[in-house]
């Protein structure tokens, strides 16, 4: 069910009848010359659309405008909010969502730059509403990194990165025809990880990077596909055990977390 379809009348059985609600988190950022603009807002809305009904979501608007780091600020097309105006708006929309009655949240994110302020979010609602559970998960760490490449979908690259293999194959299986490589679009390939565990490299001039990266002629149907569908699996599952009440803690676990 999506909020902005439920008339006044309706709102308060809505609000009851509804387990958790959505509220997908993209942006409008450049991602290269083969790629839409409103790539992240498309992911988040179009996982948001691939929810189980029966687990009973309320679906909010997804927020399109959010911080963006500096290397793609200057790139055309790209809208960047100061981080501190978004963080005080995206805290305003979910303490509005919790003023009806629900008090699950999921923030669906698309864009890598909503993650520190959607916990830290996270945190302030939650020390408001006390009942209050939000659950953060951006939807690339819904498959395994190394999926892609041992199916053969991806060679020598795991696809991952800002308006790569991976990511644009995602919107291809959403809407195919807003993905386009032409000959002339550079492939840019993105330097060898530092390590095999996590960290955060932040950078004002990447090596391999003029607004995206990666192996861009990798992008395909196919791979979107599995993409998307082990995705949409993975999170559904997720939401079940969150709203059955399933955890291993105050903090979460998983790559699923934010």
């Amino acid at each position: 069910m999506h909020i902005v379809q439920v008339h006044g009348r309706e709102a308060e059985q809505a609000f009851r009848e509804a387990k958790f609600a959505v509220v997908p988190l993209g942006s409008i950022e450049y991602h290269g010359p083969h790629s839409p603009l409103g790539t992240d807002l498309l992911l988040a809305q179009g996982f948001a659309e691939r929810i189980d009904p029966a687990l009973r979501p309320l679906l909010y608007p997804a927020i399109p405008y959010t911080a963006c780091p500096g290397k793609t600020t200057d790139y055309p097309g790209t809208i960047a909010v100061p981080p501190d105006t978004f963080h005080q708006y995206l805290a305003a929309v979910l303490d509005g969502i919790c003023r009806t009655g629900l008090r699950r949240i999921l923030l669906l994110n698309a864009h890598d730059g909503n993650i520190g302020a959607s916990r830290t979010v996270a945190e302030e609602i939650t020390g408001r509403w006390k009942d209050a559970s939000l659950l953060l998960v951006n939807w690339w760490q819904m498959a395994a990194v190394d999926a892609p490449e041992k199916l053969g979908l991806f060679t020598g690259t795991t696809g991952r990165g800002h308006g790569g293999p991976y990511e644009m194959s995602a919107v291809k299986a959403l809407h195919p025809e807003l993905v386009e490589v032409r000959k002339e679009d550079e492939e840019l390939a993105a330097p060898p990880p530092l390590s095999s565990l996590p960290y955060v490299l932040v950078e004002g001039t990447p090596r391999g990077w003029n607004g995206y990266t990666g192996s861009i002629r990798q992008i395909s149907l196919e791979a979107g596909e599995w993409i998307a569908g082990e995705v949409s699996g993975n999170l559904n599952r997720l939401l079940a055990r969150w709203l059955e009440g399933g955890g291993t803690g105050p903090e979460g676990s998983g790559s699923g977390s934010a």
